[in-house]
Protein backbone atom coordinates (compact mmCIF):
# COMPACT_ATOMS: atom_id res chain seq x y z
CA UNK A 1 0.00 0.00 0.00
CA UNK A 2 2.84 2.15 1.30
CA UNK A 3 4.81 1.37 -2.48
CA UNK A 4 1.14 2.44 -4.46
CA UNK A 5 0.91 5.77 -2.36
CA UNK A 6 4.54 6.76 -3.34
CA UNK A 7 3.77 5.77 -7.16
CA UNK A 8 1.02 8.03 -7.25
CA UNK A 9 2.45 10.49 -5.70
CA UNK A 10 5.63 10.66 -7.91
CA UNK A 11 3.04 10.77 -10.99
CA UNK A 12 1.29 13.76 -9.26
CA UNK A 13 4.94 15.31 -9.02
CA UNK A 14 5.50 14.31 -12.62
CA UNK A 15 2.52 16.02 -14.07
CA UNK A 16 2.60 19.05 -12.07
CA UNK A 17 5.92 19.50 -13.12
CA UNK A 18 5.30 18.83 -16.92
CA UNK A 19 2.25 21.65 -16.29
CA UNK A 20 4.84 24.06 -15.12
CA UNK A 21 7.02 23.69 -17.44
CA UNK A 22 4.21 24.37 -20.03
CA UNK A 23 3.05 27.60 -18.49
CA UNK A 24 6.63 29.20 -17.95
CA UNK A 25 7.15 28.84 -21.89
CA UNK A 26 3.39 29.99 -22.45
CA UNK A 27 2.49 26.84 -24.35
CA UNK A 28 -0.63 26.91 -22.71
CA UNK A 29 -2.65 29.51 -23.56
CA UNK A 30 -5.72 28.05 -22.17
CA UNK A 31 -4.86 28.97 -18.38
CA UNK A 32 -3.91 32.40 -19.04
CA UNK A 33 -7.04 34.53 -18.19
CA UNK A 34 -5.64 38.07 -18.31
CA UNK A 35 -4.24 38.57 -21.27
CA UNK A 36 -5.60 42.11 -22.42
CA UNK A 37 -3.34 42.21 -25.98
CA UNK A 38 -4.90 38.90 -27.16
CA UNK A 39 -7.89 40.43 -26.17
CA UNK A 40 -8.08 43.42 -28.40
CA UNK A 41 -6.95 40.97 -30.93
CA UNK A 42 -9.24 39.29 -30.93
CA UNK A 43 -12.04 42.23 -31.00
CA UNK A 44 -9.94 43.57 -33.98
CA UNK A 45 -10.51 40.29 -36.03
CA UNK A 46 -14.27 39.94 -34.64
CA UNK A 47 -14.67 43.51 -35.73
CA UNK A 48 -13.54 43.39 -38.95
CA UNK A 49 -15.44 39.93 -39.42
CA UNK A 50 -18.36 42.12 -38.82
CA UNK A 51 -17.76 44.45 -40.95
CA UNK A 52 -17.66 42.05 -43.37
CA UNK A 53 -20.61 40.06 -42.69
CA UNK A 54 -23.04 43.00 -43.02
CA UNK A 55 -22.09 43.12 -47.00
CA UNK A 56 -20.25 46.94 -46.37
CA UNK A 57 -17.78 48.24 -48.66
CA UNK A 58 -15.25 49.77 -46.66
CA UNK A 59 -12.84 53.16 -47.60
CA UNK A 60 -9.79 51.95 -46.01
CA UNK A 61 -7.44 54.32 -47.64
CA UNK A 62 -5.23 55.85 -45.18
CA UNK A 63 -6.79 53.96 -42.05
CA UNK A 64 -5.36 51.58 -39.83
CA UNK A 65 -7.15 47.91 -40.09
CA UNK A 66 -6.58 47.78 -36.26
CA UNK A 67 -8.64 50.63 -35.33
CA UNK A 68 -10.96 50.16 -38.13
CA UNK A 69 -11.26 46.48 -36.66
CA UNK A 70 -11.75 47.74 -33.27
CA UNK A 71 -13.91 50.67 -33.30
CA UNK A 72 -16.55 48.10 -35.22
CA UNK A 73 -16.50 45.44 -32.60
CA UNK A 74 -17.23 48.48 -30.37
CA UNK A 75 -19.94 50.06 -32.73
CA UNK A 76 -21.41 46.51 -33.68
CA UNK A 77 -20.97 43.97 -30.85
CA UNK A 78 -20.79 45.66 -27.61
CA UNK A 79 -22.39 49.22 -28.60
CA UNK A 80 -25.19 48.21 -31.04
CA UNK A 81 -24.97 51.57 -32.45
CA UNK A 82 -27.28 50.43 -35.01
CA UNK A 83 -30.20 49.22 -33.11
CA UNK A 84 -30.50 53.16 -32.06
CA UNK A 85 -28.99 54.44 -35.70
CA UNK A 86 -31.30 53.26 -37.93
CA UNK A 87 -35.46 52.41 -38.27
CA UNK A 88 -36.01 48.76 -36.54
CA UNK A 89 -38.25 47.83 -39.60
CA UNK A 90 -35.64 47.53 -42.03
CA UNK A 91 -32.44 47.43 -39.76
CA UNK A 92 -32.04 43.38 -40.88
CA UNK A 93 -32.60 42.62 -44.36
CA UNK A 94 -35.56 40.29 -45.35
CA UNK A 95 -35.14 36.89 -43.77
CA UNK A 96 -32.17 38.20 -41.38
CA UNK A 97 -34.48 39.54 -38.69
CA UNK A 98 -33.12 37.10 -35.68
CA UNK A 99 -36.05 38.39 -33.51
CA UNK A 100 -38.79 37.05 -36.26
CA UNK A 101 -39.93 33.13 -36.05
CA UNK A 102 -38.22 30.51 -38.16
CA UNK A 103 -39.56 30.18 -41.63
CA UNK A 104 -38.47 29.77 -45.30
CA UNK A 105 -39.71 33.31 -46.93
CA UNK A 106 -39.18 36.70 -45.64
CA UNK A 107 -40.35 38.13 -43.43
CA UNK A 108 -39.49 34.81 -41.28
CA UNK A 109 -35.82 34.21 -40.21
CA UNK A 110 -34.10 32.05 -42.80
CA UNK A 111 -31.59 31.03 -39.65
CA UNK A 112 -28.99 33.68 -40.87
CA UNK A 113 -28.66 37.33 -39.26
CA UNK A 114 -28.19 39.68 -41.41
CA UNK A 115 -28.04 43.74 -40.74
CA UNK A 116 -29.35 45.68 -43.90
CA UNK A 117 -26.36 47.44 -45.13
CA UNK A 118 -29.28 50.21 -47.21
CA UNK A 119 -29.94 51.57 -43.87
CA UNK A 120 -27.05 50.95 -41.58
CA UNK A 121 -26.56 54.01 -39.10
CA UNK A 122 -28.36 55.76 -41.29
CA UNK A 123 -30.57 56.99 -38.36
CA UNK A 124 -34.12 57.78 -38.75
CA UNK A 125 -35.40 56.23 -35.68
CA UNK A 126 -37.74 58.12 -33.64
CA UNK A 127 -37.78 57.86 -29.98
CA UNK A 128 -41.05 59.72 -29.51
CA UNK A 129 -42.51 62.89 -28.34
CA UNK A 130 -40.87 64.75 -25.42
CA UNK A 131 -42.36 67.69 -24.01
CA UNK A 132 -42.07 70.87 -26.30
CA UNK A 133 -44.53 73.63 -27.67
CA UNK A 134 -47.58 71.84 -28.70
CA UNK A 135 -45.90 68.35 -28.35
CA UNK A 136 -44.46 69.10 -31.82
CA UNK A 137 -40.68 68.19 -30.99
CA UNK A 138 -39.52 64.30 -31.80
CA UNK A 139 -36.28 63.15 -30.69
CA UNK A 140 -34.67 61.22 -33.78
CA UNK A 141 -31.48 59.49 -34.50
CA UNK A 142 -29.39 61.21 -36.10
CA UNK A 143 -27.10 59.60 -39.29
CA UNK A 144 -23.42 58.64 -38.26
CA UNK A 145 -22.17 57.27 -41.66
CA UNK A 146 -19.27 60.25 -43.65
CA UNK A 147 -20.70 62.66 -45.52
CA UNK A 148 -18.67 64.08 -48.44
CA UNK A 149 -16.04 64.84 -46.56
CA UNK A 150 -14.89 61.35 -45.34
CA UNK A 151 -16.06 62.75 -41.95
CA UNK A 152 -17.86 60.68 -39.59
CA UNK A 153 -21.05 61.79 -37.93
CA UNK A 154 -22.01 64.28 -40.13
CA UNK A 155 -18.95 66.00 -40.94
CA UNK A 156 -17.52 65.90 -37.32
CA UNK A 157 -13.83 66.33 -36.21
CA UNK A 158 -12.09 63.72 -34.04
CA UNK A 159 -11.75 66.34 -31.86
CA UNK A 160 -15.42 67.20 -32.47
CA UNK A 161 -16.69 63.93 -32.23
CA UNK A 162 -14.57 63.62 -28.84
CA UNK A 163 -16.66 66.35 -27.37
CA UNK A 164 -20.19 65.11 -28.53
CA UNK A 165 -19.34 61.55 -26.97
CA UNK A 166 -17.38 63.23 -23.87
CA UNK A 167 -20.05 66.14 -22.74
CA UNK A 168 -23.10 65.01 -24.81
CA UNK A 169 -23.56 68.84 -25.99
CA UNK A 170 -25.49 68.77 -29.30
CA UNK A 171 -23.48 71.00 -31.93
CA UNK A 172 -26.13 71.03 -34.15
CA UNK A 173 -28.28 73.27 -31.43
CA UNK A 174 -31.30 70.90 -33.08
CA UNK A 175 -33.53 71.73 -29.52
CA UNK A 176 -32.87 74.79 -27.79
CA UNK A 177 -33.94 75.38 -24.26
CA UNK A 178 -37.61 76.93 -23.95
CA UNK A 179 -38.05 79.44 -23.07
CA UNK A 180 -37.25 80.63 -27.07
CA UNK A 181 -39.22 81.53 -30.30
CA UNK A 182 -37.89 78.37 -31.80
CA UNK A 183 -41.07 75.91 -32.29
CA UNK A 184 -38.36 72.75 -31.30
CA UNK A 185 -37.07 73.82 -27.85
CA UNK A 186 -37.49 71.63 -24.98
CA UNK A 187 -39.16 72.22 -21.50
CA UNK A 188 -37.13 71.51 -18.54
CA UNK A 189 -36.21 69.58 -16.98
CA UNK A 190 -34.59 68.66 -19.94
CA UNK A 191 -31.76 70.12 -21.26
CA UNK A 192 -31.53 71.40 -24.99
CA UNK A 193 -28.13 71.93 -25.43
CA UNK A 194 -27.38 67.96 -24.55
CA UNK A 195 -28.48 64.75 -26.58
CA UNK A 196 -31.32 63.26 -25.15
CA UNK A 197 -31.77 59.66 -25.51
CA UNK A 198 -27.92 58.47 -26.37
CA UNK A 199 -26.39 57.12 -23.36
CA UNK A 200 -23.35 59.39 -24.26
CA UNK A 201 -23.15 59.42 -19.79
CA UNK A 202 -21.74 55.53 -20.39
CA UNK A 203 -20.03 56.12 -23.44
CA UNK A 204 -17.68 59.04 -21.81
CA UNK A 205 -16.10 56.28 -20.00
CA UNK A 206 -14.35 55.35 -22.79
CA UNK A 207 -10.62 55.56 -23.51
CA UNK A 208 -9.23 57.67 -25.87
CA UNK A 209 -7.89 54.89 -27.94
CA UNK A 210 -11.65 53.20 -28.09
CA UNK A 211 -13.09 56.45 -29.20
CA UNK A 212 -10.72 57.27 -31.73
CA UNK A 213 -11.37 53.61 -32.96
CA UNK A 214 -15.10 54.04 -33.07
CA UNK A 215 -14.44 57.59 -35.47
CA UNK A 216 -11.74 55.89 -37.71
CA UNK A 217 -13.98 53.00 -38.39
CA UNK A 218 -17.24 55.49 -39.01
CA UNK A 219 -15.06 56.94 -40.99
CA UNK A 220 -14.92 53.76 -43.82
CA UNK A 221 -18.39 52.86 -43.78
CA UNK A 222 -20.24 54.05 -47.26
CA UNK A 223 -22.33 57.59 -46.82
CA UNK A 224 -26.44 57.40 -46.95
CA UNK A 225 -28.31 60.30 -47.66
CA UNK A 226 -30.90 61.46 -45.02
CA UNK A 227 -30.85 61.92 -41.29
CA UNK A 228 -32.75 64.97 -39.28
CA UNK A 229 -30.55 68.29 -40.24
CA UNK A 230 -28.51 66.70 -42.91
CA UNK A 231 -28.48 68.38 -46.55
CA UNK A 232 -29.68 66.85 -49.59
CA UNK A 233 -26.91 65.53 -51.52
CA UNK A 234 -24.88 64.90 -48.58
CA UNK A 235 -22.67 62.27 -50.28
CA UNK A 236 -21.89 63.86 -53.30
Amino acid sequence: MRQRKRHIAAALFAVLAIAGTLLGTGSVQAFNDNNGAQDEKEMIRTGLDVATSIGLQLNMTGRDPDMVGLGSYLVNVSGDCNGCHSVPQTAFAPGGNPYFLPGANPPFFSGRKQVNPATYLGGNQDFGVFPSPGGTVHIVSRNLTPDKTGRAEGGNTLGEFMLIMRTGIDLDHAHPNCPTNAPNCLFPPFNGDLLQVMPWPSFQNMTDRQLTAIYEYLGTIPCLEGGPGEPPNRCK
